[in-house]
């Protein structure tokens, strides 16, 4: 099987207590992000996918949860890393239309059962916490 990892950014309005996820045209919903790309840190690539889904520019704070699982019919072996972001400049809007059917602010429930994944639900992601830290070239 082949490593692949996932990165995702965990955007949430404390306002209106809303996450705001994509609807991949090759999927369903989930959080803006996507592969890392070679010789990409795991900060650079959910910055860049970020981006590219949503057109908004994130600063990347911690690792609030890290999935795994492989997924047999395309052979990969699959490490989902989702970092909490926040927002620092732009406004929402779809920058790729072959890759992204829509993108929505959503309530806690709603991502909840998108997301079935994260033991103890989405709302369990706004108090996980771990420092991510690049080491740089050693």
């Amino acid at each position: 099987m082949k490593r692949v990892d996932v990165v995702y950014a965990f955007i949430y309005d404390e306002k209106t207590e809303k996450v705001l996820m994509v609807n991949n045209r090759r999927s369903s919903w989930s959080l803006p992000g996507g592969a890392v790309e070679k010789g990409e840190t795991l900060e650079q690539a959910v910055i860049r996918e970020t981006k590219e889904e949503t057109g908004l520019i994130i600063e990347v704070d911690k690792v609030i949860a890290v999935n795994e699982a492989f997924f047999t019919k395309h052979e990969h072996h699959g490490v989902m890393i989702t970092f909490s972001t926040k927002i620092i400049s732009g406004e929402v809007t779809i920058k790729d239309k072959n890759e992204i059917v829509e993108t929505k602010w959503m309530d806690i429930e709603t991502a909840d059962n998108l997301m079935p994944y994260h033991p103890g639900g989405v709302k369990s992601l706004l108090k996980s916490s771990t420092p991510y830290i690049f080491q740089g070239n050693c």
